[in-house]
């Protein structure tokens, strides 16, 4: 299960905490703003953190990424991404900038935005960690997997902070949210430097663009988890679940079938969904 602390891997500690501090007080100074839009928000409730660091940090952390042969290669009819969270491999900025949003000052300025005192960040980075794409990867609508590895926490959070920089809407690689998948999208452009809060739930459809461009879109990806389901929800248990785009053929009923026989399968035999090798192991 998830704890407020724990695993740090091999990341600088000093660039962990100047990172989560300067994080924590941009959200803190502007907490009345972005508790706005995210109760004014849709078609997903969501807000958005403009200039979330100094940019002479992020400079820093863009500079640290890895290469995108470092990372694990995700390709299917449902996405194509790159993603990691061998700490370890990486160089300490970087590994520092994924572990800062699991930070509990970042962690408390998030809950005052949302509302909400109960959250848990998740040390062992589950489904989460550094993320790339490059021209033509995509990520098709999809609403997350509902729990944390265990299976026990819902997930109710998706952080998503990203860092390429001159990122523009032509570019693709930017995140959408659907009301249905019957009218257009509402875009977010992977501006660097931005960081999208985003609830995550049962009709929280999600998808990224494709890139159009020969050059690498990076998002340092977390995750926070609470006992009880996103306001409003009854409770509820799914995988990561897939859907076509409007006018994608084939795929959209290819998808759906795939999502039924996964859903079914994690509903059957639940403890294959702890074994996931996107998560880290605790430190002895």
């Amino acid at each position: 299960m998830p704890h407020e602390s724990g695993m740090n891997g091999s990341a600088d500690e000093g660039h962990q905490e100047r990172i989560a501090a300067a994080a924590a007080q941009r959200i803190e100074l502007g907490c009345n703003e972005y508790r706005t839009q995210w109760l004014e928000s849709g078609p997903v409730r969501h807000f958005v953190v403009d200039d979330l660091l100094p940019e002479p940090l992020v400079a820093e952390i863009e500079a640290s990424l890895p290469t995108p042969g470092d990372l694990t290669a995700r390709s299917s009819i449902r996405e194509r991404k790159k993603v990691g969270i061998d700490l370890e491999r990486y160089a300490p900025m970087a590994a520092g900038a994924l572990l800062a949003f699991q930070d509990p000052r970042v962690l408390g300025a998030v809950e005052r935005v949302v509302g909400s005192q109960r959250l848990r960040t998740d040390p062992s980075l589950y489904a989460s960690g550094l993320s790339v794409m490059e021209r033509g990867d995509f990520l098709h609508p999809h609403i997350d997997n509902s729990h944390d590895g265990d299976q026990v926490l819902y997930r109710v959070l998706n952080l998503l902070y990203y860092v390429s920089h001159d990122w523009e809407l032509a570019n693709g690689g930017n995140l959408e949210l659907w009301e249905n998948r019957t009218h257009p999208p509402t875009t977010l452009v992977s501006t660097s430097n931005r960081l999208v809060v985003m609830e995550t739930g049962p009709s929280s459809w999600h998808s990224v663009s494709e890139v159009q461009v020969d050059r690498p879109r990076w998002c340092v990806s977390n995750y926070y988890f609470c006992e009880s389901p996103v306001q409003g929800e009854s409770p509820y248990r799914h995988v990561t679940t897939f859907r076509g785009r409007p006018g994608s053929g084939l795929e959209g009923p290819l998808l759906w079938l795939d999502g039924l026989a996964r859903n079914t399968l994690g509903r059957a035999l639940p403890f294959l969904l702890t074994r996931s090798w996107h998560r880290r192991k605790p430190r002895p």
